[in-house]
């Protein structure tokens, strides 16, 4: 069976700044999550990539490329709309504190499956389109180079956790128990007769926030900023 290494992209401008970015033009990595895109980069140059199957915003593309560069053997990147961020409507560009005292953000949060944005998206089709587009895409690549093949999908943070929820067998209403940070990497093997998860929300990055990690809340719509980095005992001295 292939493998699909899911990839969300680095963190942006937006995440930092506490913005439903949906398909927003010109959301680009921040510093911050240009190294992150960086390190995972790093950490998928041991494996040959047969492809890279990317969402089309800039922010996917971004960090797909950054992924290419670090290959011996670089795959053209292939970019595919049902990898796309959900489409949030009138949601899309409005501050998540904000989101936060409407109506439907309880039902985003504990009825996924019931959700659909006022003038976008249900959760629901984004799950499906993306769903159905991974498992497309490996069937594919494992036809065209064995049942060896390894390939990445870069995408956003609740399309992968919807994947990853399909993949699992969960329903929809369950997919805000699982955490995608950025630049993340989660791992599936769809198998003849069931899928296997191997990994999910892997990172290798430093795990001094855990000190200051606090109980679990509402999910972020949208992925989130992942955790907020806490400054090293010398970094503080040198301040």
């Amino acid at each position: 069976m292939a493998t699909v290494i899911l990839v969300r992209h680095g963190r942006t401008t937006a995440n930092a700044g506490g913005i439903l970015a949906g398909r927003s033009p010109g959301v680009r990595l921040d510093g911050v999550g240009r190294e992150q895109a960086t390190r995972t980069a790093e950490r998928l140059a041991v494996v040959p990539l047969v492809g890279l199957v990317s969402s089309p915003l800039e922010r996917c593309r971004q960090t797909s490329r950054v992924v290419l560069d670090r290959q011996a053997t670089a795959p053209p990147m292939q970019v595919d709309r049902a990898l796309t961020e959900c489409d949030y409507g009138q949601w899309q560009g409005r501050a998540l504190g904000e989101l936060a005292g409407e109506p439907l953000w309880s039902v985003v949060q504990n009825q996924p499956s019931a959700a659909t944005f006022p003038g976008g998206e249900s959760l629901a089709a984004m799950q499906a389109r993306a769903a159905a587009a991974v498992r497309r895409h490996d069937a594919a690549f494992e036809a065209a180079h064995g049942a060896g093949a390894v390939w990445a999908a870069v995408s956003h943070g609740d399309v992968i956790k919807s994947v990853l929820a399909d993949a699992l067998g969960m329903h929809l209403d369950l997919f805000q128990r699982i955490t995608v940070g950025p630049a993340s990497i989660s791992i599936v093997r769809y198998g003849s007769s069931r899928p296997d998860v191997v990994a999910t929300n892997l990172d290798p990055g430093d795990l001094t926030w855990l000190r200051s990690a606090g109980p679990v809340g509402d999910a972020a719509v949208g992925g989130g900023a992942g955790p907020r980095p806490v400054a090293h005992d010398d970094d503080a001295a040198r301040s």
